[in-house]
């Protein structure tokens, strides 16, 4: 009979620091959720992050899909002392706007942004001020080469996206980083982390994307994210639900409460 790990006994990372809060290492796993305002409209996201706070979230992810958004993190962060991470697709450029802007860190997929200057740029910028790079793979949005590489979205080509991502950082030596592997099958989902969390040390952010509504969703992330998180696997977690984000953040609570893993 294979006994997993208590609750509690982590697997060992290596801390990031996201703001004023820690990821990884001996640091509580911490919850986190996503604004669905439109970050371009200021009050309405500093509200939102506002009412996630008060619910318990740890840290906040805002997108920044274009220069616009961008810009309005300053103002954001400025109302708010929840850490802000800024949610990057493909254009190098926002990721500057936003660490000019303040953000405490970026989720952003080095090899879709553009030529090694580029990342390069990015990196510079990030390492001025510390802030760590969440490598955000999804199996819906996986590389063509990988997609023809094993025919479909599967748990080994979404760790194979993930070292190739983590090698660009590793070889620009920032070590600054975060991962995590969403698909919104529960069993790709936790074999994907269970294959990565061999390989890296780096912090683990566990999520299983497109959970659901309230009922499905909470149900799909406490079997995937409940899976991991007893066998010592994750550092930081978002419950992904098509509901308001305030309820992300207390079933994510309620998930490691059932654990002990806090309080």
């Amino acid at each position: 009979m294979t006994l997993v790990h208590l609750p509690g006994v982590r697997r060992r990372s290596r801390p990031v620091q996201v703001g004023g809060v820690m990821i990884g290492g001996d640091a509580p796993i911490s919850v986190q959720s996503m604004t669905n305002t439109d970050t371009r409209d200021v009050a309405a996201t500093v509200a939102q992050i506002q009412a996630l706070a008060a619910a318990g979230a740890d840290l906040v992810r805002i997108a920044c899909p274009d220069q616009e958004s961008a810009q309005a993190v300053g103002q954001i962060r400025a109302q708010v002392g929840v850490p802000l991470i800024a949610d990057i697709h493909f254009d190098y450029r926002l990721a500057m706007i936003a660490l000019q802007q303040g953000i405490d860190g970026l989720r952003i997929n080095p090899g879709n942004i553009g030529s090694d200057q580029r990342v390069a740029e990015v990196v510079r910028a990030a390492r001025e001020r510390r802030v760590p790079i969440r490598i955000g793979v999804n199996a819906g949005s996986l590389e063509k080469d990988l997609l023809a590489r094993y025919g479909e979205p599967c748990a080994e080509a979404m760790v194979d996206s993930a070292l190739h991502h983590i090698r660009i950082l590793e070889g620009l030596d920032y070590p600054e980083i975060k991962v995590s592997l969403k698909a919104s099958q529960v069993g790709m989902t936790v074999a994907a982390y269970r294959l990565l969390a061999r390989q890296v040390e780096y912090p683990l952010h566990l999520g299983v994307t497109e959970a659901g509504g309230l009922i499905a969703g909470t149900v799909k992330s406490a079997i995937g994210l409940g899976l991991l998180l007893v066998e010592g696997i994750g550092d930081t977690l978002r419950v992904s639900l098509s509901a308001d984000p305030v309820e992300e953040v207390r079933v994510g609570f309620e998930i490691l409460k059932a654990l002990g893993l806090r309080n």
